[in-house]
């Protein structure tokens, strides 16, 4: 163990490491790029976070610059959650604190995972309605913000969370709140960094008005800080937006405060399957003013894939070869929308499949709901690796997009089949890819670029559901207005004054650094 390592394990409780072992472990996430940290830390406080943070803010003064990043259970598909710096993992950051089950009210770390936080929540008839993987952390649903499938109806984690605490670059820990005027200038008058902050903040809502209300306005995208417009509201002031996408670059989440909600009944499900694009759109359309918990949509391609695993599918798809299929999931068993839905049965095409849940088929519904897991993790020879996903599209130019993405598809000599949720619009591309082969990176960086034209072309987002990270902002910063360039850059200067908090993610993402850093061999691990 070298002298830091030894160092920083004498100043924290947690523990630090720079063995190969836990360096290679922690080199790779979910996304193609394989980027070797320095050390990892696995700090057991907000304390312990502090205390690193300090001592590499220090080094940043004397010109020894360690790039610091967060990492909750390495699921971000952009690349955010390496480095070649130190990772500080929230991995031991995982307790409940308390909860207050007539206020609805949860307190825990930031490295608790959805699942772990909803079966806690469970004894109390709560839940937090966020549609994630169970291993995701309550940090990094926050830092990423990504659009879950139930976020039509429910919001997504910004909805649920009330307060954060968060160390900032200096080590100083920051509580947000939502705060009026006169409380904003006594935190100013106090002289302080957090004063600082919230006085560098509120000069820039009240210059630059105009910027927020445009940034407001273009709900779609959550590259660079966007939260920025959220940050006033009626004459008060909350900082807590800017850090929903921000992927630690602002600062490290170190503890939450959550409002949860009654447990919902188990949803109700339908499926139906279509041969023709037209009818599955208007089908959806109609379904959406059902208020679905779920509405998803996927070519059939997927499924049939799926099926050829060993998945009993045949009772979803019959004999189609191609086509669309349409899930759509219900948390209110109300009459009057099932109704509705046997009205919607009799407005189908006669070709179509249409089942919906009864007792006799909740297993078919079952394997059917496996299936996607099935088509991203059983591939031979490569890997389904997230390139281009969680992008946005208008519901009206999804046509427009397939036809687009035929001809990509033959260019590209990949199967590009389109999946997503309808309901928010959020959608994902995963094809094939054979990393080991020598012109993966040439293919994949043609694919990224080519599909963010295509994207772009019929009125979508590449950011729509994640933010940009080091993959998309390849492509996104060369895009982004210099507005809105000049602003994120001095949100970031304000938190992080010498660049160490994940310095090469977002606006300081280098094409040249994330393209030759894509893995080159195939995921040994299956990580959806």
């Amino acid at each position: 163990m070298g002298k830091i390592a030894r160092y920083l394990n004498q100043l924290t409780v947690g523990n630090v490491f720079d063995n190969p072992e836990i360096l290679e472990e922690y080199s790779t996430d979910r996304s193609a790029l394989k980027i070797k940290p320095k050390f990892v830390a696995f700090p057991e406080s907000t304390d312990d976070i502090r205390k690193l943070m300090r001592f590499f803010d220090q080094l940043a003064t004397k010109d020894i610059k360690v790039a610091v990043t967060a990492r909750g259970s390495g699921r971000d598909t952009g690349g955010a959650a390496l480095s070649n710096g130190i990772i500080v993992s929230t991995k031991k950051l995982n307790k409940l604190l308390e909860i207050d089950p007539r206020e609805r009210l949860v307190h825990v770390q930031a490295g608790i995972t959805l699942k772990e936080l909803n079966t806690a929540l469970s004894v109390s008839g709560l839940t937090i309605p966020v549609d994630g993987h169970d291993d995701e952390t309550i940090g990094g649903l926050i830092s990423n913000n990504s659009a879950d499938n139930c976020a039509g109806k429910y919001g997504g984690i910004e909805n649920f969370v009330e307060r954060i605490e968060v160390v900032l670059a200096n080590g100083e820990c920051l509580q947000t709140n939502r705060l009026k005027k006169y409380a904003v200038a006594k935190k100013v008058a106090e002289k302080t960094p957090e004063g600082a902050l919230y006085q560098k903040i509120a000069k820039i809502v009240h210059d630059k008005r105009d910027l927020l209300y445009e940034i407001e306005e273009d709900k779609y995208t959550l590259a660079g800080y966007p939260g920025i417009a959220k940050v006033p509201m009626k004459e008060t002031l909350d900082l807590m937006p800017l850090f929903f996408g921000a992927q630690s670059t602002l600062g490290i989440i170190s503890e939450v405060i959550l409002r949860a909600t009654p447990m919902k009944e188990r949803p109700q499900r339908v499926v139906a399957t279509f041969k023709e694009i037209g009818p599955a759109l208007r089908y959806m359309k109609e379904v959406q003013e059902l208020k679905p918990e779920k509405l998803d949509f996927y070519d059939l391609r997927i499924i049939r894939e799926a099926r050829e695993t060993g998945k009993n599918l045949d009772g979803v798809i019959k004999r189609l070869e191609d086509g669309y299929v349409v899930f759509a999931s219900f948390a209110e068993r109300a009459n009057s929308r099932i109704k509705k839905i046997m009205l919607l049965k009799e407005k189908l095409p006669r070709n179509t499949k249409f089942i919906f849940e009864k007792p006799d088929n909740k297993t078919t519904l079952n394997e059917f709901e496996n299936s996607l897991v099935n088509y991203l993790g059983y591939v031979k020879n490569g890997e389904r690796v997230p390139i281009l996903t969680d992008f946005y599209l208008p519901s009206y130019n999804i046509e427009g997009f397939l036809r687009d993405l035929k001809v990509l598809a033959e260019k590209l000599d990949l199967d590009l089949a389109l999946y997503g949720s309808y309901a928010t619009g959020i959608y994902h591309l995963r094809p094939k890819f054979d990393l080991e082969a020598d012109n993966f990176s040439k293919k994949a960086t043609t694919f990224l670029r080519a599909g963010a034209y295509v994207i772009d072309r019929q009125g979508g987002k590449l950011t729509g559901g994640t933010p940009e990270g080091r993959l998309k902002a390849v492509a996104v910063n060369e895009e982004m207005p210099e507005p809105r360039k000049e602003l994120y850059a001095e949100i970031k200067k304000i938190f992080d004054p010498d660049d160490i908090m994940n310095p090469d993610v977002k606006l300081g993402a280098s094409s040249r650094f994330t393209l030759t850093h894509f893995r080159d061999t195939n995921q040994p691990k299956i990580m959806l």
